[in-house]
């Protein structure tokens, strides 16, 4: 698995070019094209006027993000990057789904989430609806700070959780590809307290040197493809946890495997992948399953 095209879905406000120019480590490795997509919102723009949808504000929301895209691709010309462009009129999710089907890249990228609580458990965040939909790797974009600092080298320290899954395996793959962007990653995983057999010290430490010894076989893989790994078992709620480890190792990114659960039980249970990608406030990296078919 290797992220060659990169498709960059900007509502300029969310995701600017500063964004975009911290994922162009990704040339060291095998980045070579650059896809820009916005997506104009009937609903919104009608909303903002207080009226029925306006014709002329669609017309001049498509020159504006042209002007943009022009400018942006200037600067990627420059650095010997392919580019492409597209500015749609519709709803988020299904236009970006049909620029996946037009353009096949390896990567997305898209912003966080702006729906309430109440909103995404009705009509579901726009980021679990895109995990859910795309057979492509999603990169979920956050600035680092309050103030909107934009992470210099999202793929610098990455944070690998692994749950020995297919998505886990597919996404170890994808990071071993990016041994000249990593500098170093951190690798976890977390057992939940009520997958202990016994509640004694040394049932935990059965435990740990168990998930251990796996993470220092793996760690051993990412050295041999030329990546300084370090193994980390923790135990408790697995969202929790994986948000202290990205804090405790500074972090610059979540990397995770994206398992699939049906619509209606996502919407009631969630997943761990998805409220991670929804509330941390670190940039996460989802994988889906081998097979999987945009939808």
């Amino acid at each position: 698995m290797e992220i060659k095209k990169l498709l960059f879905v900007t509502k300029f406000e969310e995701l600017c070019f500063d964004a975009l120019k911290s994922l162009l480590t990704l040339r060291n490795a095998d980045l070579e094209h650059v896809v820009f997509l916005n997506v104009i919102e009937r609903d919104k723009i009608a909303m903002q006027r207080g009226s029925g949808y306006l014709k002329d504000e669609e017309i001049r929301l498509k020159e504006t993000a042209n002007i943009r895209f022009i400018d942006w691709a200037e600067n990627l010309f420059e650095m010997g990057l392919e580019v492409g462009a597209h500015i749609d009129v519709g709803t988020l999710v299904p236009r970006i789904i049909k620029t996946i089907e037009e353009e096949q890249p390896d990567l997305i990228v898209i912003g966080r989430s702006h729906k309430g609580p109440l909103e995404q458990l009705y009509s579901r965040s726009d980021v679990a609806e895109l995990i859910r939909r795309a057979a492509v790797p999603v990169l979920v974009f956050k600035h680092m700070a309050e103030d909107d600092i934009v992470p210099e080298k999202p793929f610098q320290r990455p944070l690998l959780a692994t749950n020995w899954s297919e998505p886990s395996s597919r996404a170890t793959e994808l990071m071993k590809k990016l041994h000249n962007v990593i500098e170093e990653l951190n690798i976890i995983h977390v057992t939940s307290s009520k997958d202990l057999k016994g509640s004694s010290s040394h049932d935990v430490q059965i435990v740990r040197k168990k998930e251990r010894k796996k993470l220092d076989a793996l760690c051993e893989e990412f050295e041999s493809a030329g990546i300084r790994a370090r193994p980390h078992v923790y135990i408790g709620d697995p969202i929790k946890e994986i948000q202290k480890a990205a804090r405790e190792y500074q972090s610059s990114m979540i990397v995770l495997g994206s398992s699939e659960k049906t619509a209606m039980l996502e919407r009631w249970t969630g997943s761990i992948t998805k409220t991670i990608a929804d509330r941390s406030s670190f940039p996460c990296l989802l994988v889906p399953p081998e097979g999987k078919t945009t939808e």
